[in-house]
């Protein structure tokens, strides 16, 4: 394994990406690299095979896509990269980002997972597709059926390794590393632990690995002041908000709802009593998203409605106040929608709206990151 010195980069801009993948990088809104970005994009790029230890929620996502994207040919309609994954649904989330940041490079991606049509899966395949995502048995599945060809494979992405080894994947995984890549293809295995059985799979299928450990969270709540409101019941967070609103000179406010539904039923309610916002959800086109970020960064619009897509990722630094419209139903993305990344010390306010039903999820939130969510006091306004 090669401990080789790692070089940090600080921006998307410094990693030499072709523009078109860079401007979907910034659409999909990231703004910043986060740590493992920072520290494993550019060795892929480079041709390193990587083993890289990381939590979800750190952003490799989006580090495995950047990189893939940045080495595809598209005139190629070869699979050139492919990624396992232990759930369908973890898959289909892959799909969605590669999708979204490689929006303006007209990439092909497809999700293959069990549970849907083995004929459809092998037509998509034979009509080609750049990136394929799946599962190890369909993966396995298709390459057996000779519908997957592996000869022009650039990248093989590991997710969730320690995962997929638990669910007894092991033969599988193996089968296909055996199924034909050619030899210059290169290896990513990402893990939150590092198991014999999946050091054992680097021995045997990776080059000089670089090792990356990535610490469980970059992300801090530290000078943060976080509010409670009581909200008897779900439909009155509305009023909730209209009150706080008034009494507010908000410099720039993010609210976070947990469904796409509720960002569109909020912003035309807003909308209605005359209040200026735009909202931001993963449904919508890159080019509209593109645009309510960039009004909203300008400061044209002071108050931004989205779903946890922008949750990760995002620094705009003269947010000062964050309102968890809905509390998140898992505590990760708590922080990612309040956190501030250690660096910058900026103070913000975050208040969250619960109803009954959202105690529980409060409690074990202000447990998990052993903080106190005081209730809001009445002036508020001097505090933001």
């Amino acid at each position: 394994m090669t401990h080789q010195e790692i070089t940090i980069y600080d921006s998307f801009d410094a990693l030499g990406l072709r523009e078109d993948l860079l401007r979907g990088i910034y659409a999909h809104g990231f703004e910043k690299p986060s740590a493992i970005q920072q520290r494993a994009i550019k060795p892929i790029i480079d041709g390193h095979d990587i083993i890289a230890q990381a939590q979800s929620g750190t952003g490799k996502t989006g580090t495995f896509a950047i990189s893939i994207l940045q080495k595809l040919e598209i005139d190629d309609s070869s699979c050139q990269a492919l990624i396992l994954a232990p759930a369908r649904e973890l898959a289909h989330q892959i799909q969605k980002v590669i999708m979204s940041i490689g929006d303006r490079m007209k990439v092909k991606v497809h999700a293959c997972v069990g549970g849907t049509n083995v004929r459809e899966d092998i037509e998509i395949l034979r009509n080609g597709v750049h990136v394929v995502i799946g599962t190890p048995g369909r993966v396995y599945d298709m390459i057996q059926r000779g519908a997957l060809r592996l000869n022009k494979v650039k990248n093989i992405i590991v997710d969730e390794a320690d995962q997929m080894l638990d669910r007894g994947f092991k033969d599988q995984i193996y089968e296909i590393f055996t199924g034909g890549f050619p030899p210059t293809a290169q290896v990513a295995l990402f893990s939150a632990t590092m198991p014999a059985a999946a050091l054992e799979l680097t021995e045997k299928f990776m080059k000089n690995p670089v090792m990356i450990l990535v610490k469980k969270e970059e992300l801090t709540l530290e000078g943060i002041r976080q509010y409670y409101v009581s909200v008897d019941k779900d439909e009155w967070k509305l009023e909730t908000l209209c009150d706080l609103y008034k009494s507010l000179s908000i410099t720039q406010a993010i609210i976070y709802c947990n469904t796409r539904r509720r960002v569109e039923d909020l912003t035309q309610a807003l909308k209605d009593r005359s209040f200026a916002v735009s909202m931001s959800h993963g449904e919508m086109d890159q080019t509209a998203r593109e645009n309510v970020m960039k009004e909203f960064r300008g400061g044209a619009s002071r108050v931004l409605i989205t779903t946890d897509l922008l949750a990760r990722g995002i620094d705009i630094q003269q947010v000062s106040l964050v309102i968890n419209f809905d509390i998140p139903l898992n505590r990760e993305s708590y922080i990612h929608r309040i956190g501030r990344s250690g660096r910058f010390g900026r103070k913000g306010v975050a208040i969250n709206f619960i109803a009954d039903r959202d105690k529980p999820l409060m409690a074990d939130i202000e447990d998990f990151y052993k903080t106190v969510i005081e209730e809001m006091p009445s002036d508020i306004k001097n505090l933001i």
